[in-house]
Parts: structure tokens; C-alpha cells; sequence
């Protein structure tokens, strides 16, 4: 397998990356690579400009705690992420799902910046970013802007990052409560089948706030409101996961292939859910 004939470049800086975006209307960004070039291989994607972004690490490569939420560098890698003790303390939901993404070399060559932009319907991060009510600050040539990850994914391989603006950074709040990440993962491609991610606060025996996030089971990441709904301000229990549990693909159009088709994922996504919920609530 190989890739369409494309023209290389290595910017050196944001505004040089931009610029080339703006001559160049038909190319792709380059972070870590491991979601973007099977795609190229498979000539699902065929970009004419490649644009390499590894000399502007210096410059996007970082993880800040800012107080009351931590600063992510678009090009900072999932194990410089997975190992630093700021996360670890203060976003464990994001370490723990860091150790289901693909192998210790896609861990250390990958980007977390990378995989929100290219939003693959399977990846794993997405799921997090939405639990943990992150925001993206996006730039482009009339300056940055931030986006709730609410709004930022929009389906298939589709986000708010618009033609000729660049994923900069990812700003996630100081979890509170306790979290879990579930995944059913595809034995040959190690991408979620499905895969469920909950932040729970509580309150005694009350859920306080609930938040899920499922990837893998559309055509994009997504919040199980309907479940979120069924438990926010509930005396939680065993029988109410369940229950609510039941609607965590309500109104989702799944996802099907030789793999796994509608009703699985479906099944599937309840089943995740209950589990990440039951796990979330004990280390709340």
C-alpha cells in the first residue's frame, strides 16, 4: 500500500503552518501520524501538500496546570501526557484511557491534539474530551478561539476546526469525582469498538453530576444524555445503572461493519456504560 503522490512540508512555526494552509487548500496536517498516513496508504485520504508539524513542538509540546484546569498542548505526545504527574493527579480519566491507546510506540510517537482533530469514529480520546467537558482553543488568520467539546465534534472525521485553522491546545478542568473509561477494543486495529468514558461526582448516595462520552458506536463521538439525565440528582444504585444504562445509545444511529454490526454496538454501548458507571461511583 502506498500514497498518492503529495508535496512535503516542515514549517517552523504556527504562522508558517497557517500560511501554507491558506496557499494550499487541499492539505492535510501531519502530528503523529499513526491515524492519518493507513488512511493515505489506503488512499482514503489523498492530500497534495502534506504538512509536517514535528518542528513546531517546541512551541505546542507542553502540560501546564493553570489552577483550575490543565493546558494540553496540541503536539504533546499521549505519553508525555499518560506520565506527567499533573494529569495523573488532577485528570486521572485521561490517563486511564491514554492506557488503552494503541501500543508503547503509538503512545510515544501520537499525539492527543493529533487524534481530537482527525476525530476518528473509533479513536479514544474523544470520548474524555466530552466526560471531561474539555475546550479547544483553535487558531487561524484572524487570531484563536475556544470551543466546548460539545461543539467541536460533528460526525465523520468532522470537527470545528475549519479549512485553514490549526488545533493549538487542550484545556481540561481538574476532575472531580471519580472516572472510568471502558472499551471493547478491535483485535486487529486496537481502535474502540466502543467505548464509554464517565466522570461522577456524588453526593452521599446521590449522583451529583454525571458525565459520559461514547466513541466508537457512531459516526462520531457523542454524550449519552439520556443517561446522564436518568442518574443527575438520583439515589445511586446497582438496578439505576442499569436502567440508565439502557439509554446510552437512544436516538444514535450506530456504526456497522464485518466486525460488529447495529444491534452489537448497541447492546455493546449499554452494557460499557453500565460497567464504566458502576467502576466511577465506587472511586468517586
Amino acid at each position: 500500500m502506498h500514497p498518492a503522490s503529495f508535496t512535503y512540508h516542515t514549517p517552523i512555526s504556527v504562522d508558517e503552518a497557517l500560511s501554507l494552509m491558506r496557499e494550499h487548500s487541499d492539505a492535510k496536517l501531519l502530528a503523529g501520524g499513526h491515524s492519518l498516513m493507513p488512511t493515505m496508504k489506503l488512499r482514503l485520504a489523498t492530500p497534495a501538500h502534506l504538512i509536517d508539524m514535528r518542528k513546531l513542538r517546541g512551541d505546542l509540546q507542553y502540560v501546564r496546570d493553570e489552577g483550575d484546569h490543565i493546558t494540553i498542548g496540541a503536539l504533546a505526545t499521549y505519553y508525555q501526557v499518560e506520565s506527567n504527574d499533573i494529569v495523573r493527579d488532577r485528570a486521572p480519566l485521561l490517563v486511564h484511557l491514554i492506557n488503552n491507546v494503541g501500543d508503547l510506540q503509538v503512545r510515544n510517537c501520537g499525539t492527543l491534539g493529533g487524534a481530537i482533530a482527525h476525530a476518528d469514529p473509533a479513536g479514544d480520546p474523544p470520548a474524555a474530551i466530552l466526560a471531561l467537558e474539555a475546550e479547544m482553543v483553535i487558531r487561524g488568520a484572524e487570531g484563536e478561539r475556544t470551543v466546548p467539546a460539545g461543539e467541536f465534534f460533528f460526525g465523520f472525521f468532522e470537527t470545528a476546526v475549519q479549512e485553514g485553522e490549526i488545533l493549538t491546545e487542550i484545556r481540561v478542568p481538574h476532575q472531580k469525582g471519580g472516572s472510568s473509561y471502558q472499551k471493547m477494543r478491535h483485535p486487529a486495529s486496537g481502535y474502540a469498538v466502543v467505548g464509554v468514558a464517565v466522570v461522577l461526582e456524588k453526593d452521599g448516595d446521590t449522583v451529583k453530576t454525571c458525565r459520559i462520552g461514547v466513541t466508537g458506536m457512531s459516526d462520531g463521538a457523542y454524550r449519552a444524555e439520556g443517561t446522564e439525565n436518568a442518574l443527575n440528582g438520583q439515589t445511586f444504585s446497582a438496578d439505576l445503572a442499569g436502567q440508565a444504562a439502557e439509554h446510552a445509545a437512544d436516538d444514535i444511529m450506530p456504526l456497522e461493519d464485518p466486525f460488529a454490526n447495529a444491534d452489537y454496538r448497541r447492546q455493546l454501548t449499554k452494557a460499557l456504560t453500565k460497567r464504566a458507571l458502576l467502576e466511577a461511583w465506587e472511586n468517586a
